[in-house]
């Protein structure tokens, strides 16, 4: 039966080109508003690292003064200071660990064809890697040994290798950074981390930094902060280094604890950690340390912005717009169809019969109404990238769950918006409209 009422739902969008493709615009334009916002919404709060995201913590203890607190009064630093990013590697306490920080510095090739330019770096320790799955081109990432040692390595990304080694397996050579001479150990290959979880303080949808070395190496080579730098009280002193051991905080931290006994027990030596440091006169405040998991830390920060979130419930107010024009547009093509119906109804159709049949015209609809919401919310999407930027290219594209979500929300409204008129058509006594034929 079903075949015969898609049969008749076909012949019926015919007679009824120019109404029937009214329907079919209004059902697309609502859903390519909807899909355009929800894409966005979807890809920027999807897990970034799901084969791991539960095991891996970021790391948050309070070290603000009582009063004062850059965030809510309750909520902990979203980074920590160099005494504290620096004590917590030293101690070795989590599966893995890795502080970090952003800077930037020049690169200058030594190919005299390849101008000079200004790098986003990443300083980081050897677990950085293992840790978030960086994917590798050539080579590997650095050992702690090297951190330790403060020997200066470097990881590059694949278009940094592009740009300055040709492309070519740059593993052993040096590259120049910020003036000083580094030994490439590894060459990512493509790695995009949608949202960049690591460090949501510079981006949370930016790009992977150019050149990863040892996070040691900005204390060496006195590297400018990148990022939030936050401080609750100054320096004591002049220059880099009372900076660099001030209250002020700038660097990121992660720990990979693989089971919830491992989570337990880092919390125990964080909390113990910050006593020690409390008799030391530091922490005044009292114990408010943190581990927030993947997406509980990009919840925390609010990594899906309000204002996305607003759109996409504008989206869905406009979708309800077009199913009540829909509804509007289907009463009106079924009212010219009574006579059809009495008929059918005289000679022994049910009630259900009619109404399945027409929800099965109003479901067709919906479905190429569907594929044109497909392609609008496809222009929407390139529209985005065209007035945002490539870097949230990664955040408008359509992938099969957003395709077959599209199709399911088109085929639902429409048969919502198909159920009144159907049940009005069927529900009209036979008898009344045969006595008019």
């Amino acid at each position: 039966m079903f075949y015969y009422y898609l049969k008749l739902a076909s012949k019926s969008i015919k007679r009824t080109p120019w109404l029937s493709g009214l329907m079919m615009l209004a059902i697309a334009l609502g859903i390519g508003a909807c899909m355009t916002t929800i894409t966005v919404n979807y890809l920027m709060s999807a897990n970034p690292i799901p084969e791991k995201s539960d095991q891996l913590y970021y790391v948050q203890l309070d070290s603000w003064s009582p009063h004062f607190a850059a965030r809510e009064p309750n909520e902990p630093p979203d980074q920590l200071t160099w005494t504290d990013a620096t004590n917590l590697m030293q101690a070795q306490q989590a599966f893995r660990q890795s502080a970090m920080a952003s800077s930037g510095g020049v690169v200058q090739p030594d190919n005299p064809d390849v101008k000079t330019f200004m790098a986003s770096l990443r300083l980081n320790f050897a677990d950085f890697f293992p840790m978030f799955n960086a994917p590798f081109l050539y080579g590997s990432g650095w050992q702690y040994s090297d951190d330790v040692a403060r020997k200066q390595v470097a990881v590059i990304s694949k278009e940094t290798n592009d740009r300055v080694f040709g492309g070519e397996n740059s593993v052993g050579k040096s590259i120049t950074i910020a003036g000083e001479m580094f030994t490439v150990v590894g060459v990512l290959d493509e790695w995009v981390l949608v949202p960049r979880f690591y460090d949501v303080t510079t981006g949370a949808f930016s790009e992977t930094e150019d050149v990863f070395i040892p996070f040691y190496m900005k204390q060496v080579m006195q590297l400018s902060n990148g990022g939030n730098t936050n401080c609750w009280k100054s320096p004591e002193g002049e220059g880099f280094e009372a900076f660099l051991m001030s209250e002020c905080i700038n660097y990121q931290m992660w720990v990979e604890l693989p089971t919830d006994a491992d989570r337990d027990a880092y919390m125990t030596f964080l909390n113990a950690y910050v006593d020690e440091q409390k008799a030391l006169g530091r922490f005044p405040r009292p114990h408010n340390n943190r581990l927030s998991d993947v997406m509980t830390w990009m919840e925390t920060e609010e990594v899906v912005a309000d204002d996305a979130q607003i759109m996409m419930y504008m989206a869905f107010l406009f979708l309800f717009v077009c199913i009540l024009n829909t509804v509007g547009l289907l009463l009106s093509k079924f009212a010219t169809r009574n006579g059809d119906v009495a008929l059918r109804r005289a000679i022994g159709a049910t009630k259900g019969a009619i109404f399945a049949q027409y929800i099965t015209e109003t479901a067709l609809i919906g479905l190429i109404g569907g594929v044109l919401g497909l392609a609008l919310a496809s222009l929407g999407l390139q529209a985005i990238e065209s007035l945002y930027g490539d870097f949230i290219s990664e955040l408008v594209h359509l992938d099969a769950t957003m395709v077959v979500l599209s199709f399911g929300i088109a085929i639902t409204a429409s048969v919502l918006a198909g159920c009144y008129p159907a049940w009005r058509v069927c529900s009209i006594p036979p008898a009344s409209q045969l006595k008019t034929q």
